[in-house]
C-alpha cells in the first residue's frame, strides 16, 4: 500500500513541475508576443518620424529622397523582408545625418528642434525593444530546448520563437546630446 502512496505522489509531483513548465513557457510566448508589439510600434513610430522629417522640407532634396523611400520601403516590407527593410532605414539615417551640421539644419528649421528630438528619441527607443524581444525570444528558446519539454511536448504548437535581427545603430550626430544644442 505504501509503495502506491509514493508512486502517487511521484506522479503528482511530477505532474505538477510539468503544469508548471508548460505554464513558464506560455508566459515567454506571452512575453514575446508583448516584445513584438513593441519593438512594432518602436520601428513603426521611427519610421513615421523619419517620413514626416523627409517631407518636411528641412532636409537637401537628395537626402529628403533617400531619407523617404527607405521609410516608405520599411513601412510597406512584407514581413519576411521587414529585417532588411528597417536595417536599409538604419543605413539611411546614418548617411543622411553622418555630420551633426545636418543635424544643427534641422533643428534651425521652424519645427526642426522637436522633430529632431522626437527622431533621436525614437532610434534610441528601437535597440532597447529589439534588445528585450530578442532577450525573450532566447530565453524562450532555452527552455524549448530542455528535453523535458521536449519530450512530453509542452510548447504545444507554438511556432519557435524567432529573434528580429536587424541594423540599429542610430546615427552619432543624430543621438549626441550636445549636437546643435
Amino acid at each position: 500500500m505504501s509503495t502506491l502512496i509514493w508512486a502517487a505522489v511521484a506522479l503528482a509531483l511530477i505532474g505538477v513541475y510539468l503544469s508548471w513548465t508548460a505554464g513558464r513557457l506560455d508566459r515567454l510566448h506571452a512575453r514575446i508576443d508583448a516584445a513584438r508589439a513593441a519593438l512594432d510600434a518602436q520601428l513603426l513610430r521611427r519610421t513615421s518620424v523619419a517620413q514626416e522629417l523627409a517631407t518636411a522640407g528641412v532636409l537637401d532634396p537628395a537626402a529628403s529622397m533617400v531619407l523617404y523611400q527607405a521609410a516608405h520601403a520599411a513601412r510597406q516590407a512584407e514581413e519576411e523582408h521587414r529585417e532588411v527593410a528597417e536595417s536599409e532605414l538604419s543605413q539611411a539615417l546614418r548617411a543622411v545625418f553622418a555630420e551633426p551640421g545636418q543635424v544643427v539644419a534641422v533643428r534651425e528649421a521652424p519645427g526642426g528642434d522637436a522633430a529632431a528630438d522626437e527622431l533621436a528619441a525614437a532610434v534610441r527607443r528601437v535597440p532597447m525593444a529589439r534588445r528585450f524581444h530578442n532577450d525573450s525570444v532566447r530565453a524562450a528558446r532555452a527552455l524549448r530546448e530542455h528535453r523535458t519539454v521536449r519530450w512530453f511536448r509542452l510548447a504545444g504548437h507554438a511556432p519557435f520563437p524567432l529573434a528580429f535581427e536587424m541594423d540599429d545603430e542610430p546615427p552619432e550626430a543624430l543621438t549626441d546630446r550636445t549636437a546643435g544644442h
